[in-house]
């Protein structure tokens, strides 16, 4: 069993109910056991024009599925849940549901569709706040820092609110 790292992100309609939605379709899946999830956070959009901020968690999950069906089954529920893609990858667009795999047990992965770790966990507080929260010691296997160094080397980390009040980070 694989353990692994998911970032939730909604901004776009009931977003604390999108996230809600997907960790519960997530624990629902056969081969995937919810773990522990992190508080919710809102957050400025990152590198985005989108107005709208968004409420973030990170999930904590022990899976059987592969990288690549764990893929499968995250964008099946996005889709499920009103993801809308566009065919262009360069422009960030707002949505229902956003569900990233940042760290898969300590693999590194580099396909054309996946790359774990996500390649920007280390520029992200939206992802590096939930995640000292689960794991501050865990050691990226590309970057060989722990999630506190990567958090403590953002050089200008966009907003992060616990879900109602200011975080100081």
């Amino acid at each position: 069993m694989a353990i692994v790292y998911l970032s939730l992100g909604s901004n776009t309609g009931d977003r604390i109910g999108y996230v809600q939605q997907a960790t519960s379709l997530l624990g629902a899946c056969e081969n995937i056991s919810i773990i522990r999830t992190s508080a919710f956070y809102e957050t400025e959009p990152w590198n985005m024009s989108s107005k709208t901020w968004f409420v973030n968690a990170v999930v904590e999950i022990k899976t059987k599925l592969s990288p690549k069906e764990l893929l499968a089954e995250c964008q099946r529920i996005e889709a499920q849940l009103g993801r809308k893609r566009s065919n262009e990858t360069s422009n960030y667009e707002d949505r229902t549901i956003d569900i990233d795999i940042l760290f898969y047990n300590n693999e590194i992965i580099q396909d054309e569709d996946l790359t774990i770790p996500h390649k920007y966990v280390h520029l992200r507080a939206f992802t590096l706040v939930p995640l000292l929260e689960l794991i501050p010691d865990y050691v990226h296997p590309v970057l060989h820092k722990s999630i506190i160094e990567l958090h403590n080397d953002l050089e200008n980390p966009e907003m992060v609110f616990l879900y109602g009040t200011r975080v100081e980070i």
